[in-house]
């Protein structure tokens, strides 16, 4: 049986924001989102669970189509 792979997109996802005087639910998608200084970029697979973290910081970060 051959399994075909779906192409898969991207998301670009840069930490322009800091997290200091935020709440903890916010500093923590950040760090799920595997960010954590302003400037740290991440490539990431594009999913609805990635869309609602970024959506959540969104003031916080710059996301670009990989």
């Amino acid at each position: 049986m051959v399994v075909k792979k779906e192409k898969t997109t991207k998301v670009k996802v840069v930490q322009t924001g800091s997290p200091i005087g935020r709440n903890k639910d916010q500093r923590a998608t950040l760090v799920g989102l595997g960010l954590n200084k302003i400037g740290r970029t991440k490539e990431l697979i594009d999913t609805a669970s990635v869309r609602g973290m970024i959506y959540k910081v969104r003031h916080l970060v710059a996301v670009e189509e990989a």
